[in-house]
């Protein structure tokens, strides 16, 4: 199984963030994980990755509600940078959010790939992992 180089993890929460990087790591999926506490974090790391002071994300798993900067208007600046800092990422919603309209919202916005509810488990990463990337 080929390895992801980089995943970001865009999420407020200390517990869900250590069971996120404890699935991650029972895959041995990426070869490094970045947490990024809220949306503004997130965006700056992906900044300093377009310079390339850092390890690109392949996959980011963005929270909807953070404070801060949330999910949603973390989107509204990711889709403002550089082609080089937004790269090939594939962003996928992971929340708890039953609310059908944040899924009505995740799906019409192109930059959204996925949308998932928490808490993330091997199954899940694995259908993201088969579904958005070449395995092999």
């Amino acid at each position: 199984m080929k390895k992801l180089n980089s995943i970001l993890l865009v999420e407020d929460d200390e517990i869900t963030n250590y069971i996120n990087q404890m699935v991650i790591k029972k895959l041995d999926c990426a070869e490094h994980v970045q947490v990024a506490w809220n949306g503004a974090d997130a965006l700056a790391y992906l900044k300093q990755c377009g310079e390339h002071a850092c390890q690109q994300p392949e996959l980011i798993l963005l929270d909807i509600n953070m404070p801060g900067l949330n999910g949603w208007e973390f989107l509204d600046e990711y889709s403002k940078l550089d082609d080089e800092e937004r790269c090939k990422v594939v962003v996928v919603m992971l929340t708890t959010s039953l609310n059908p309209d944040d899924k009505k919202r995740a799906t019409d916005n192109p930059v959204i790939a996925g949308f998932r509810s928490k808490p993330l488990t091997t199954a899940v990463l694995e259908e993201i992992l088969s579904q958005y990337f070449i395995r092999g």
